[in-house]
């Protein structure tokens, strides 16, 4: 026998208040038309002013609990991803803990950027495969509204708020890829394009800083990442493209999800997406897409999915389940 992580439950939160591509037309030299034929975006979530990342993801969840029909003192671990933690310190994840009233196990953040939820799914993987827990909550949650410059159209009309958690299990399987559970991980990184998306401040520069990015030199860099990690990880897993039931890829702009897809052969009629509705949330963008996914009847028991990210670093990486 073979343990598996494998996903007992699923859910997402969006804050009530919701921007379309219009508020930003008083504002800025951009219009509605603008943005949806660059981004495929047409709204997005923000959070309210008194509202936290741990807030966020606090409610998504409880709603992954309740999916799964279990307490918060059934879990032995918490893995929180994000880049807008409420504070320097303590972890939003042991926030997160408290505010679900959970008095046991472990909680922490992963920081990887929009690859944040691939590399926090691989750690809750390891951890449980190495048999240090049985039972983790992994969450995406940001709050990137707080860190964008409004006076940038190339970046601010792009980004949204929310947050995803799935529940992952040790369960076992017959080491095949007909298990249930993660079946590979690729992850990859290189800081020598750290200056192509970042923020221009942080705690050891005395500032909160904004987000900048070079769009061009992002999209030219993730359809090759994507499709290769994506790739990579459905060879590690025995996977074959037609095999695949979706794709469910981290929101960040349509036309890289729509490239990253050709690449890999797989028709859109495959692929999971929400950008249109959530922008590009970061961390939280792929468990809101599984959760969504779910929701509306597309992802089942027994799919197989291929879920990838890239972000800030540059982070990027790929992970292949099945339902």
């Amino acid at each position: 026998m073979t343990m598996r992580a494998t996903v007992t439950g699923v859910g997402h939160y969006l804050p009530e208040r919701i921007i379309p591509n219009s508020e930003f037309e008083t504002s800025l030299d951009t219009s509605d038309e603008w943005i949806r034929s660059r981004s495929g975006i047409e709204r997005r979530h923000f959070a309210a002013e008194d509202e936290t990342t741990s807030d966020l993801a606090t409610h998504a969840a409880r709603r992954a609990l309740e999916n799964a029909g279990l307490a918060a003192n059934d879990l032995d671990a918490i893995i929180l991803a994000t880049s807008t933690p409420d504070l320097t310190f303590p972890s939003a994840a042991t926030m997160v803990q408290s505010a679900l009233g959970m008095t046991r196990g472990f909680a922490f953040d992963v920081q990887a950027v929009c690859a944040g939820f691939i590399y926090a799914m691989s750690t809750a993987n390891a951890m449980i495969l190495s048999g240090q827990a049985r039972r983790i909550m992994v969450i995406g949650a940001e709050t990137f509204s707080r860190i964008m410059d409004w006076t940038d159209r190339s970046t601010c009309v792009l980004f949204g708020d929310g947050a995803g958690a799935v529940i992952l299990e040790a369960q076992d399987g017959h080491g095949d890829k007909a298990d249930r559970g993660i079946l590979s991980v690729d992850l990859h990184s290189d800081g020598q394009h750290r200056d192509i998306l970042y923020v221009d401040g942080g705690v050891s520069t005395q500032s909160t800083g904004h987000l900048r990015m070079q769009g061009k030199e992002v999209f030219r860099h993730a359809v090759e990442k994507l499709a290769k990690t994506a790739t990579s990880a459905m060879d590690k897993a025995g996977i074959s493209p037609d095999e695949v039931d979706w794709i469910v890829p981290h929101q960040a702009n349509i036309r890289i999800i729509q490239g990253t897809a050709r690449k890999l052969g797989l028709p859109m009629e495959r692929v999971v997406v929400t950008v249109q509705d959530h922008g590009n949330t970061s961390a939280a963008s792929i468990p809101l897409a599984l959760s969504v996914g779910v929701e509306n009847g597309q992802i089942r028991k027994g799919d197989v999915i291929v879920t990838e990210a890239i972000g800030g670093g540059l982070a990027w990486g790929a992970i292949v389940l099945r339902w």
